[in-house]
């Protein structure tokens, strides 16, 4: 790699996982002796221990990207080693797009052969579609064709992703029980096909909270082995996980800011533990649950954002009034609704618990 390659890469914002965690992916390499499925980078123990972080018998230290159930991960990673898709299912925050990135990482060396579903998805951008000048100069042709990630992902062998394949719409859903099924693409224009070359496999992530969801046939849901991701079981690993990417994405934002103190996560955790479970941390008071998912990725935006306030406004320490103002919006979603809620879980729990007068203020400020 050149020096321009290497400055290219750290003034980007967000570094794909196989650039990001490249030493770590070449660490393994060096010491993976175990048998790989055709066009792996790694072998299925060794992406193993890339998702989940380990000691290597030469030293070097793998850091865990996956806070959680181990056996999930290996399900996951034995079910693309077959020629079965991996869907990765569960409530928004859970992990799914951030484990798919990190699969298709270490087992292609590429994540970036994905297709954002949405309302608006079409057939062509899952199979492919056409260079329209070329196709009217020239006619049907394979210069003429653009091809979509997943057909590049099939003719290369390679780990495809679709995000959110539950709000593309039915129909064009639909367009992948073919490619599922048969391992090959058909392009009728040309009288042709694209075969699948060993190696290519599907991730897609799905969720059932958001609004414009469409439910998978059953005859697409045949086509996925289904690994639900669960929110963090205990407090302890969701703080862990929140720690964890904060830490991460400061240095990556190059926030001139501390690392929050651990007292500040796990008040931020808590609150959104107790209003996502219906009551307190030690079960004594029953609370309202508020509209949103108030999902671990929230909890890691809200001190993120009260990150940038304290190095941008504040003196760089995180402190309860940079989290209030963030905290407040990602719980009121309704302003109807949710406030009520928020108002009642400030004044039964929040004003009573010890230590946590300054948060209190911080948040009746900010209403």
């Amino acid at each position: 790699m050149n020096t321009a390659d290497i400055k290219e890469r750290t003034s980007v914002l967000r570094q794909h996982a196989e650039q990001q965690f490249a030493e770590e992916l070449d660490a393994l390499k060096m010491v993976d002796a175990r048998p790989r499925p055709a066009n792996w980078q790694l072998s299925p123990w060794a992406v193993c221990i890339y998702l989940m972080g380990g000691n290597l018998e030469n030293g070097f230290k793998v850091t865990p990207k996956y806070i959680g159930n181990r056996r999930l991960m290996e399900i996951a990673v034995a079910t693309l080693a077959t020629d079965r898709a991996l869907l990765l299912y569960g409530v928004p925050g859970t992990a799914k797009s951030w484990v798919s990135e990190h699969l298709a990482a270490a087992i292609s060396g590429d994540s970036t052969l994905i297709i954002q579903g949405t309302a608006g998805t079409s057939e062509e951008q899952m199979r492919y579609g056409w260079n329209y000048a070329e196709l009217l100069a020239k006619g049907p042709s394979r210069q003429a064709l653009v091809q979509s990630p997943l057909m590049r992902a099939m003719a290369e062998g390679r780990i495809a992703r679709v995000e959110e394949l539950t709000r593309i719409p039915a129909d064009v859903q639909d367009s992948l029980i073919t490619i599922l099924s048969e391992k090959s693409l058909p392009i009728p224009e040309l009288n042709e096909e694209v075969q699948a070359v060993r190696g290519f496999n599907v991730i897609a992530t799905a969720n059932n909270r958001d609004k414009g969801v469409n439910e998978l046939s059953s005859a697409l849901k045949r086509r996925f082995n289904t690994v639900v991701l669960p929110v963090p079981a205990t407090e302890e690993e969701e703080v862990r996980i929140v720690e964890k990417r904060v830490r991460d994405m400061g240095r990556s934002l190059e926030l001139p800011a501390e690392p929050p103190a651990h007292a500040e996560v796990l008040r931020v955790v808590r609150i959104f533990r107790e209003l996502r479970n219906g009551k307190t941390e030690d079960g004594k008071l029953k609370v309202k649950t508020p509209s949103g998912t108030l999902s671990t990725a929230e909890a890691i935006s809200v001190i993120n954002s009260g990150m940038a306030l304290a190095a941008h406004f504040g003196d760089g320490i995180l402190s309860a009034a940079d989290v209030a103002a963030s905290l407040v919006g990602a719980v009121v979603k309704d302003p109807v609704q949710d406030r009520v809620i928020w108002h009642e879980y400030l004044e039964t729990v929040m004003k009573e618990r010890s230590g946590w007068k300054d948060l209190y203020r911080a948040c009746r400020d900010v209403e």
